[in-house]
């Protein structure tokens, strides 16, 4: 469950965005012949269901996190990347949320949202690292991925989908690290890019958080 912490309501952050669902892990399978893998099995409110599949590893030491972009680009055609003067925050626009109403976000968020997790390690002394790489499409290994099911609305018709979720990528980091006081502590981070068809475009959605468990 994801609230708004800039927008309150009942004197509450508002409600954005919930995904119920719960992880699988599954062992060796010889039919087809797949390591040890998990899956995540995920419904959205707005009327989309996913599983998702794919492979742990553990590490020691601070992760790398990859860069990621938002910008859509046309169906299909991943190369094609389609810009949007609204992207840029030094670009006057009333068709995004008013600078007022974002007070913490940056260009640099803009420009690769997982600046936002480099930021959640900083200064900490990560030890070990379990890490969940999943996808609704094949990752070879695991041979089988998943997929997407949309209601009827977000498929659209002959006009073309009106966001359809097609493809679900993710990676979560579960950290044990050491903070400044010596005590050791534990987080989970995230990175999930949802494509989301509409309007002849692919719109990437990315979503990224740390949690840090008390």
């Amino acid at each position: 469950m994801i609230n708004d912490a800039n927008v309150v309501q009942n004197g509450k952050p508002a409600g954005i965005h919930i995904e119920p669902g719960i992880w699988l892990s599954i062992p060796v399978t010889t039919n087809p012949q797949d390591p040890e893998t998990v899956a995540r099995l995920a419904n959205i409110p707005h009327g989309t269901s996913l599983v998702a599949q794919g492979t742990a590893t553990s590490s020691n030491g601070t992760p790398t996190f990859p860069p990621v972009s938002i910008t859509p680009f046309s169906i299909g055609q991943p190369n094609n990347l389609i810009q949007f003067p609204e992207s840029n925050l030094g670009t006057p626009t009333t068709f995004r949320t008013p600078a007022g109403d974002i007070p913490h976000v940056t260009q640099a968020m803009i420009d690769n949202p997982n600046v936002v997790l480099a930021a959640g390690v900083a200064g900490k002394q990560v030890k070990s690292v379990t890490r969940l790489q999943i996808s609704t499409t094949d990752l070879n290994p695991p041979s089988s991925g998943g997929g997407t099911s949309n209601i009827a609305f977000l498929q659209g018709a002959v006009g073309g989908p009106n966001a359809q979720s097609v493809q679900v990528d993710a990676t979560f980091w579960i950290e044990e690290f050491t903070d400044h006081h010596g005590k050791t502590k534990s987080q989970l981070q995230y990175s999930q890019l949802v494509f989301l068809n509409f309007n002849g475009l692919s719109w990437p959605h990315v979503s990224v958080a740390t949690l840090l468990k008390h």
